[in-house]
């Protein structure tokens, strides 16, 4: 039988109790809620946000300016207010050019308005005073007889203004101006080159022709040059001179009365003549041309009839400078037959014939004159040849424009 338990008269104490013994007592309570409350205000005191550099930077430059002295901002003030009347006055400079160049070019009954250009600052306080400093006016291809100008352009000084106003200017008075005129040889190409001539600078005051001219169906090659010199007080006038028309190789034709002029062999073609019986033999057998050379009839018949006396005859060198000599103008209506068994076309021949010097130098000539003012005087003070065409100083004094 199993010995029943004996219970402690003294309980063991209880751990849980002695800790509550220890306690102080119970913590104050804080309501949920007021703590939340806490935490969102302090949350909102809190509140991040992006730095303004806007605002800031406003402020800096606004603290800056006033920070400047006052003579400072004057000057400031100042320099803003000079700029815009220096913009209005250049804009009352362009709109007065604008009316300029419409008033000349209607007056002048020009294809296109001028380009004109005021001297001058300011224009205003000018225009105040009715008197400019200076005007250029540019013209493009104005009409001078035959020919046209290139470009005219002129610069008037210490300019008089008959006007009421920016928009009433009637007229003005200029009592001295000076500019130049441009003949481009492109210019003269294009409306003298019909006759495919082109010219070309040579020497200070002297242009060379080249080219081709057609007559009577042939084209002739064309060579001659043109001494450019002043005439009178407004006019250029071309002196054209070594003129010629080469025939092939054959012959030469040279436009007038003396000597050497008129239609010669070249010296390939009296070569042929000694190397072509055929050439040799007709060009003999017309009297006329025989006694114009000067060749004794003994020595002419001897050569019609023996090859190798004709031979001797023609390669000799005085015949080859009597052959030379000879004007063919004047044998071609007498001798047509002749002509062609030379390699010449008679037709050609007879044109030549009208082809004086006069006629010939008018296709060519270069010569104009500046129209002369109703009121001043106009003069032309230099010409010269240069590479691109030929080139005219003027002067100029007392002309009035508009009124």
């Amino acid at each position: 039988m199993r010995t029943p338990h004996h219970l402690d008269a003294h309980p063991r104490p209880n751990p849980y109790e002695e800790l509550a013994a220890l306690d102080d007592g119970p913590l104050e309570e804080t309501p949920l809620e007021e703590f939340l409350t806490e935490e969102r205000d302090a949350g909102a005191e809190d509140a991040w946000a992006p730095p303004d550099h806007r605002r800031g930077g406003k402020r800096r430059r606004k603290n800056r300016f006033a920070g400047l002295p006052l003579a400072v901002k004057a000057v400031v003030g100042l320099v803003v207010l000079a700029s815009f009347a220096a913009l209005g006055d250049r804009w009352a400079v362009l709109y007065a050019e604008h009316r300029a160049a419409d008033t000349l070019k209607d007056r002048l009954d020009l294809a296109a308005a001028p380009e004109v250009e005021i001297g001058g600052f300011p224009f205003l306080t000018q225009l105040a005073d009715k008197r400019l400093d200076s005007v250029k006016v540019t013209v493009p291809d104005v009409a001078a007889d035959r020919v046209s100008l290139a470009k005219v352009s002129a610069t008037a000084h210490d300019v008089t203004l008959n006007a009421d106003g920016l928009t009433s200017v009637r007229g003005a008075d200029v009592p001295r101006f000076d500019g130049e005129v441009q003949l481009t040889f492109a210019d003269l190409n294009r409306e003298l080159g019909a006759s495919q001539v082109t010219f070309t600078g040579e020497g200070r005051d002297r242009v060379r022709a080249s080219g081709t001219l057609p007559v009577a169906g042939h084209n002739l090659r064309l060579r001659a040059e043109a001494r450019i010199q002043r005439q009178g007080e407004r006019g250029i006038a071309t002196e054209i001179g070594k003129m010629r028309l080469d025939i092939g190789d054959l012959a030469t034709y040279r436009p007038g009365t003396r000597a050497s002029e008129g239609l010669h062999l070249t010296p390939k073609g009296t070569a042929d003549l000694a190397r072509e019986t055929r050439k040799a033999k007709a060009l003999l057998s017309v009297p006329a041309i025989v006694q114009r050379m000067g060749v004794p009839e003994a020595t002419v018949r001897e050569a019609l009839a023996d090859d190798g006396k004709l031979a001797e005859l023609t390669g000799s060198p005085r015949f080859a400078r009597q052959a030379a000599g000879l004007n063919l103008i004047d044998l071609a209506l007498e001798n047509p037959e002749v002509m062609r068994r030379l390699g010449l076309d008679p037709n050609l021949l007879d044109s030549l014939s009208g082809l004086t010097r006069p006629v010939l130098a008018d296709r060519l000539s270069l010569a104009f004159e500046l129209p002369e003012p109703d009121q001043g005087d106009v003069r032309l003070q230099d010409v010269r040849v240069e590479e691109d065409g030929i080139r005219v100083r003027v002067s100029g004094s007392g002309l009035t424009v508009g009124r």
